[in-house]
């Protein structure tokens, strides 16, 4: 403390005594007064020992300061312990879409091959429809055409026949038509 004291009064003499109208030493002396305020004042601050209250502070703000740090470098580890995690599943979840994209890929051709079977398959069995259609229709048209071959033949028989035939041909020939029935039904 008298170190501090004897430094500053020589530190501060030199201005002081250079003002030179009055003495150093006097009360009149503004500087003696801003000198022995400060001893004063940096005295009360040795008292409360707030110079080793400081530098507790200044300790505790840097050993907060170097916790921080050091919580910053195990965040930063953590986060690049989760970003090459991340990148590890991104990598699998490409692979995995990839195998999707090609089992679509499969599975959207087999589904075109089997289209493209049930479409033969639906032509053929319309194909086979239209022929059975076609066969049905010639069949009926040559029903039709001998049905109508044989309405012409009996109404042009009929008609030779009545022109030819007298009363009692007739009558003969419809009793020889029951006599014809009567031994087809008995």
């Amino acid at each position: 403390m008298k170190r501090l004291l004897a430094l500053t009064l020589m530190l501060a003499a030199g201005p002081a005594m250079a003002a030179g109208d009055y003495p150093f030493f006097s009360l009149r002396n503004t500087d003696l007064i801003v000198l022995i305020a400060f001893v004063i004042f940096a005295g009360v601050l040795y008292y409360f020992k707030v110079p080793g209250i400081v530098t507790g502070l200044l300790d505790k703000r840097a050993d907060d300061i170097r916790g921080e740090l050091d919580e910053a470098r195990r965040l930063r580890e953590e986060a690049l312990e989760v970003l090459a995690n991340f990148e590890k599943q991104q990598a699998g979840v490409q692979d995995q879409a990839d195998r999707i994209v090609a089992r679509a890929r499969e599975d959207a051709q087999i589904a075109a091959e089997q289209a493209k079977a049930d479409m033969q398959a639906s032509v053929a069995r319309r194909i086979k429809a239209a022929q059975d259609q076609i066969a049905s229709a010639e069949a009926a048209a040559l029903r039709e055409v001998r049905d109508r071959a044989a309405k012409v033949a009996v109404a042009a028989a009929r008609e030779v026949i009545a022109r030819k035939l007298s009363d009692a041909d007739r009558r003969a020939l419809v009793a020889a038509s029951i006599k014809t029935v009567e031994k087809q039904l008995h």
